[in-house]
């Protein structure tokens, strides 16, 4: 489980986070949601250790997260930033076996959780191929594949974080990789996914925090959080908020 408490971020003289109190559950997927600058990515930092609070405190289970070093570190939480770059001709599978780094699994079982991640990503047809000859959105699904990879298969007391993962993904592939997503949380590890889409925040989601200006202006269940009123004041748009004709959760339809 991680959890903040009081967390404040700056980014050199600027605060850019200030008060955030949260929890990720096992089994959940939580979205943050939030205009451009609103701390989101600022926000996956200071979870993840890139940015050491200014006030504050991360946990990871009951230790704080800056106790945690090393191998061990890695084999409990796993990062995907908002954009991943690699500069050498690597084989796919050998980008997404770099996951393996922090088990001493054997060549034999670390092919074997490659392949799973690979196929969990769509991307087994990239097999073989080089990295640097990828797509954009070729190369996200590779890089989700690493880091589930480096949590497979997924379980309580794992936590992935995820910055926009489906920002380069066609529709199609945005769905295949939050229900990997989503299969991993069901299997037991804490999720968290920064996300621009607010229907796929709905559709995949278990709860939101919805950030402005740093701050958190809601947090609960996509019912109780993408409201009008709440994503009038935040992102300035007129929506309509329906429940989703065959699957209930909420639909947002901009005016």
């Amino acid at each position: 489980m991680l959890r903040a408490q009081n967390l404040q971020v700056q980014r050199g003289k600027h605060t850019v986070l200030t008060d955030i109190d949260l929890r990720l559950n096992p089994g959940e997927v939580l979205g943050v949601l939030g205009p451009n600058g609103a701390g989101k990515s600022s926000l996956l930092a200071g979870l993840c250790g890139d940015l050491r609070p200014t006030q504050g405190q991360v946990w990871l289970d009951d230790r704080p997260l800056a106790q945690w070093e090393g191998p061990e570190r890695a084999r409990r939480l796993a990062v995907l930033p908002q954009s991943s770059t690699l500069d050498f001709a690597f084989r796919v599978e050998e980008v997404v076996g770099l996951g393996r780094l922090p088990h001493q699994t054997g060549r034999v079982r670390d092919g074997q959780v490659v392949a799973a991640a690979l196929q969990a990503a769509d991307a087994s047809h990239l097999h073989g191929r080089s990295y640097l000859a990828l797509s954009g959105g070729e190369r996200q699904r590779v890089h989700l594949a690493r880091v589930l990879a480096q949590l497979w298969p997924g379980e309580a007391g794992q936590v992935l974080l995820l910055d926009e993962p489906t920002s380069m993904l066609d529709p199609l592939h945005q769905h295949t990789l939050l229900q990997a997503v989503r299969g991993f949380a069901d299997r037991g590890a804490a999720v968290l996914v920064i996300l621009h889409d607010l229907n796929l925040a709905a559709r995949y989601c278990d709860r939101l925090l919805l950030l402005a200006s740093g701050q958190s202006v809601a947090m609960g269940t996509p019912q109780e959080v993408l409201r009008p009123d709440s994503l009038k004041a935040v992102f300035g748009l007129e929506v309509l908020v329906q429940p989703h004709p065959e699957r209930g959760h909420p639909l947002i339809i901009a005016r």
